[in-house]
């Protein structure tokens, strides 16, 4: 009964091909899930319809829409896809940005950098004075560590196949494969311009002169060096005695003899810990091609002694700290300290050329950098605590001798404390010396 009233129905609209309205109907499915209201425009084209089927209902096409359940049920298909699209996507940036920072973390061996953006800072402060100018101390450490992974980096590039053959570098992002050279230059050269551009506009072009040549000296002459002689081993303790200087530029504007304490202690400080190094890893250094000393001293005997040597330099650096005024008595002491047990460990690597005795002198040096700098921080003397030093001289002075107008306070310490301060101090008229004992007169030498 349906059929024939749809069939006469549609030959009907058949005969009326030139009606240009819109027919409505309503079309019930056997299925539930078809069921809903169809729109479909009376004005296609004839040549579509033919006279066996006037009206093609599984024509598929723009032309029929349908509205409700069916199309809602597309429309969640549609929407779930865009959010499945956009959750692969935001997992896929996520797994890049993981793989990415991490190749950049290895690249820019940031633990190594770190230590030297200590040392850069331990030296800003130092530099400071009285009062620390704790935004350029953050802008100094910043551009020391962009620096400092732009020369990291730059080093990994020249020495990639040095590092394939290699067990403990073999892993490294180049030699593995995980990140291309371009890459790595290209990331390398924007660290090193960064860095150098904020040292130079946050703190002064002393300070980005000592990062930019530090970064030459250790990408393009250190670096190649290692596989041309063993001298490299001194010019690597250069690179290292830098940062700290690079911190006292920074904060006081200029290079000076007090500026001195901490890049020297880290010069003698890296001979004894690379030579511990170079021999515990001394088959990992041949595979390499890298030229070090200990490959050409079977005996270990060469090697020792220029660990201990170094080590004993280390015992007059607390005391011309204290001397000159930079730390307390304390520092002095501690430091003295701290330079014996290096040196004892040097000493019985020297006596017994064992890895044991090697791996301890390594323990040893990890362990004196950190303290000795904590130790200079600790009892470092602020410009202000010298001069309150010095004026308490002058009034003990004053008050102790019989001729205030001809005593003037002229021990060695208090002169020197008072050119480190700046002190503009009168025209000596005698020079006097301090007595033994606080309660008796000072004499003068006329």
């Amino acid at each position: 009964m349906w059929r024939r009233n749809s069939l006469s129905l549609s030959s009907k609209l058949a005969n009326h091909k030139s009606n240009p309205s819109l027919l409505l109907l309503l079309r019930s499915s056997p299925k539930p899930h078809h069921h809903g209201l169809v729109a479909r425009s009376s004005s296609t084209s004839p040549e579509s319809t033919s006279a066996a089927d006037p009206v093609n209902w599984a024509q598929p096409g723009p032309e029929v829409r349908f509205l409700g359940p069916r199309a809602t049920s597309a429309s969640t298909f549609d929407f779930m896809s865009l959010a499945a699209a956009s959750a692969f996507k935001a997992k896929e940036a996520a797994y890049l940005a993981k793989h990415y920072g991490r190749c950049y973390w290895e690249l820019s061996k940031a633990r190594l950098s770190m230590l030297v953006v200590a040392t850069s800072g331990t030296g800003y402060v130092l530099g400071s004075g009285s009062s620390i100018d704790y935004l350029g101390l953050c802008c100094t450490c910043a551009g020391t560590m962009m620096v400092a992974a732009s020369a990291n980096s730059l080093n990994q590039v020249f020495e990639v196949k040095n590092d394939a053959r290699m067990n403990r570098t073999r892993r490294r992002p180049l030699p593995a494969g995980r990140m291309t050279i371009p890459h790595a230059v290209t990331w390398a050269a924007s660290m090193g311009v960064a860095g150098t551009t904020l040292l130079a506009c946050q703190a002064n072009i002393l300070a980005a002169g000592l990062a930019a040549s530090n970064l030459v000296l250790y990408a393009f002459v250190y670096t190649p060096l290692k596989q041309i002689h063993p001298v490299n081993t001194w010019v690597g303790a250069i690179v290292g005695a830098i940062p700290p200087l690079l911190g006292w530029a920074a904060a006081s504007g200029q290079i000076s003899l007090s500026g001195m304490i901490l890049p020297a202690a880290l010069y003698f400080w890296q001979i004894p810990h690379f030579m511990a190094l170079a021999y515990l890893c001394r088959k990992d250094y041949a595979d390499g091609g890298f030229k070090m000393i200990s490959l050409a001293d079977a005996t270990g005997h060469r090697t020792s002694l220029i660990a201990l040597r170094n080590c004993l330099y280390l015992l007059p650096l607390g005391y011309l700290a204290y001397d000159w005024g930079i730390t307390s008595g304390w520092f002095c002491l501690e430091s003295s300290l701290l330079a014996f047990a290096i040196s004892s460990t040097a000493a019985s690597f020297f006596l017994n050329r064992t890895t044991k005795n090697a791996r301890r002198m390594f323990h040893a040096s990890l362990l004196y950098l950190p303290v000795f700098m904590g130790g200079l921080l600790v009892h470092r003397v602020s410009h202000s605590e010298q001069s309150v030093t010095v004026d308490n001289s002058d009034q003990f002075l004053d008050h102790s001798s019989p001729d205030a107008s001809l005593t003037e306070p002229t021990s060695p310490r208090n002169k020197k404390r008072a050119s480190l301060v700046g002190a503009q101090s009168r025209p000596p008229v005698a020079y006097a010396s301090i007595a033994p004992f606080p309660f008796l007169p000072v004499p003068i030498y006329e």
